[in-house]
Formats: structure tokens, C-alpha cells, sequence
């Protein structure tokens, strides 16, 4: 081991130095390499300097101190270069412009309620809500719902302590409405409810909206004409509208609301089963009996009820395969709705 070894070691020092350029950890490395305390190479040079002969030991000695001066040195310079690199690095420049957060997307459901708010706003009617938690008057005695009637059983309907009910429609607000507010009505009633009920149509929790209009002289073609108009315009104008005989308890008369199938234009189709047809709502006049429980003079006073899913509504008017992505929370989803408001 001669000074020109020393040479060469200052020479590869300089290049690993250069190679690990403003990096902390490739500074780090070359640290390492050549100036750890236990295997740098200028540690192992010490260790040769014991073995040197006695005559060669000054010379050899002194040009390592040298070396061992000139590799802190530089080490130093580097260290400090590296981190002002990594603290610029992490400053946060006041002057560029602001990223622009993602604005998300509304929901399906929550653009199918908007649409069907604004359609019965033109058409003069308000919007009503009200509470969840219901009791069994508002919920089904008032409505004319026997006490037999299978929707008040435990299998159907989440009840609660104290005599209450999570509401299983919003039909209790058509309830509150013709308590609190005389004649001329006419609101629609969006919300939740909830029912013992889960599979691939069909959801614990799901959306609603009802409507309803109380004044003298209602008849059941003002019924007609209001559900054709609404449905013309929250879906296509070209489909047709079917009425069919049901029953509800709070209707009489009551009937199912069917429109021609949006996906075969009425041909038959899988999504119709073939017939043409897609039912979509439930409608009727309201009882007499209804009337009367909410201090409403029947002999005076006519008017008609409705109601539909919005989720079923959002199904058909999106062509989504499965209720249950609705409630999914998977951002691909909600993603195909971006940039689409209400």
C-alpha cells in the first residue's frame, strides 16, 4: 500500500460524491462506503498503516490524515447541499396556482328526486316532509290500515320503544299536511322509509315520493291527466300511460300505474318479462275515511294520492342491473355521473 493507493481512493471518492449528486440517501451511501467507523474504506487504511513498515509509516501517514481532511470536508459540503434540496423540496410555493379538489357527483337517487321535484313545482305543487319516527296513528291507523292488515306485522315494519315505528312510507306526511293545513292542497313528499325487505329488488331502506292534492271537485281524471304528464316528461314523451284496477287501504277507487316498457318501446323485452309493460306507480282516490280522520269534510273536499320508488325509478331511467348498487357506495358508480346536476 503506497500514497498513489491514496490517490486513487480520493479519486473514486470524488466520483461516487459526484454520481450521488443532491440525493440524501446516495450522500448517505458514499458516507458510508468511505468514512464509516467500522468498514469505510478510510477505516481499513488505518488498519494498513499498522502494518507498514516503521520507514514508510510518516509518509503514508500523513498523506491519509490528508485524505481523511479532504473526505469530511467534501462529505460536509454535500450533506449540507443535500438537505437545503430536500427542505426547498418541501416548501410550498404560495405563488402556483391551487389544485382544484374533485367536486365528486350526486347521487342516482338524489338526481331522480331533484328532476321529480322540479317537474311538480311547475306544475304548482310544494314540497312537504316530516319525521322518520312515526307512530302507529300517523303510520297506519289514520291511513284506514286495519289492525290486521300484515303490513303492521313485526316482519314487515322496524318498530321502536315507546309505541313507535320507523315510518314504512311517507303517507303519514299526507296525514300532517291535512292536520296542519285546510284545503286547497297539493304537495309531493319525498323521503325515506323503511321495511323488513332485502334482496335483489328490494332494500331496507329505500326512497320514496308521494303526492297529493285535496280541493272541491278532484276527480279521478285529474288524477289521470296529472300521473300522464309527470311520467311523459321524467321519461319520454312517446310512452303510454295504463291505469289498472288495485287496492289500497287509503284509496277507493285505487289503481296500479303502467307505462310501455323503456328499454323495448312495448315490443317485450327481459326487463318487462315480455309484456310490454313496466308498473311504476300506485294511485287512487283518497277515502272518505281518511278525510274524516283528519278533520276534512269528505262531503266537501275530494282528492287523489300517489306514490312511487325512486329507486326504482333511478333503476329504469339509468338501465342499472341491481338496486343494491345504489346503496353500494362504489365510486365507479357514482363516477358515470359526473358533471350531471339537478
Amino acid at each position: 500500500m503506497s500514497t498513489d493507493d491514496l490517490a486513487r481512493v480520493r479519486e473514486e471518492f470524488l466520483a461516487a460524491l459526484q454520481s450521488a449528486g443532491s440525493e440524501p440517501e446516495a450522500v448517505e451511501a458514499v458516507r458510508v462506503r468511505f468514512a464509516g467507523r467500522r468498514s469505510g474504506l478510510l477505516r481499513q487504511l488505518e488498519e494498513t498503516l499498522k502494518s507498514l513498515p516503521k520507514e514508510e509509516k510518516p509518509a503514508f501517514g500523513k498523506a491519509l490524515n490528508e485524505l481523511k481532511r479532504f473526505v469530511e470536508e467534501r462529505l460536509a459540503a454535500a450533506q449540507e447541499a443535500a438537505a437545503k434540496g430536500a427542505a426547498a423540496a418541501e416548501t410550498v410555493d404560495v405563488t402556483l396556482p391551487g389544485r382544484r379538489p374533485p367536486a365528486g357527483s350526486l347521487h342516482p337517487v338524489t338526481l331522480v328526486r331533484r328532476e321529480v321535484e322540479e317537474i311538480f313545482l311547475r306544475m304548482g305543487y310544494s314540497v312537504a316532509d316530516g319525521p322518520e319516527v312515526e307512530d302507529d296513528w300517523h303510520n297506519f291507523e289514520a291511513l284506514n290500515i286495519p289492525p290486521d292488515h300484515p303490513a303492521r306485522d313485526d316482519q314487515d315494519t322496524f318498530y321502536l320503544p315507546g309505541r313507535l315505528l320507523l315510518r314504512t312510507h311517507t303517507s303519514p306526511v299526507q296525514i300532517r299536511t291535512m292536520e296542519q293545513q285546510r284545503p286547497p292542497i297539493r304537495v309531493i313528499i319525498p323521503g325515506r322509509v323503511y321495511r323488513r325487505d332485502s334482496d335483489l329488488r328490494h332494500s331496507p331502506m329505500f326512497h320514496q315520493v308521494e303526492g297529493l292534492v285535496v280541493d272541491e271537485g278532484i276527480t279521478f281524471a285529474h288524477l289521470k291527466a296529472t300521473l300522464e304528464a309527470f311520467l311523459k316528461v321524467l321519461f319520454d314523451s312517446r310512452l303510454a300511460v295504463r291505469l289498472r284496477p288495485g287496492f289500497f287501504p287509503f284509496t277507493e277507487p285505487s289503481a296500479e300505474v303502467d307505462i310501455t316498457c323503456i328499454m323495448c318501446a312495448g315490443k317485450g323485452c327481459p326487463l318487462c318479462t315480455g309484456s310490454g309493460w313496466i308498473e311504476i306507480l300506485g294511485a287512487g282516490m283518497v277515502d272518505p275515511r281518511v278525510f274524516a280522520a283528519c278533520g276534512v269534510d269528505p262531503q266537501r273536499y275530494t282528492g287523489f294520492a300517489f306514490g312511487c320508488g325512486l329507486d326504482r325509478v333511478a333503476l329504469l331511467k339509468y338501465s342499472l342491473p341491481d338496486l343494491r348498487l345504489l346503496f353500494s357506495g362504489d365510486e365507479r358508480l357514482l363516477r358515470q355521473f359526473e358533471g350531471v346536476r339537478r
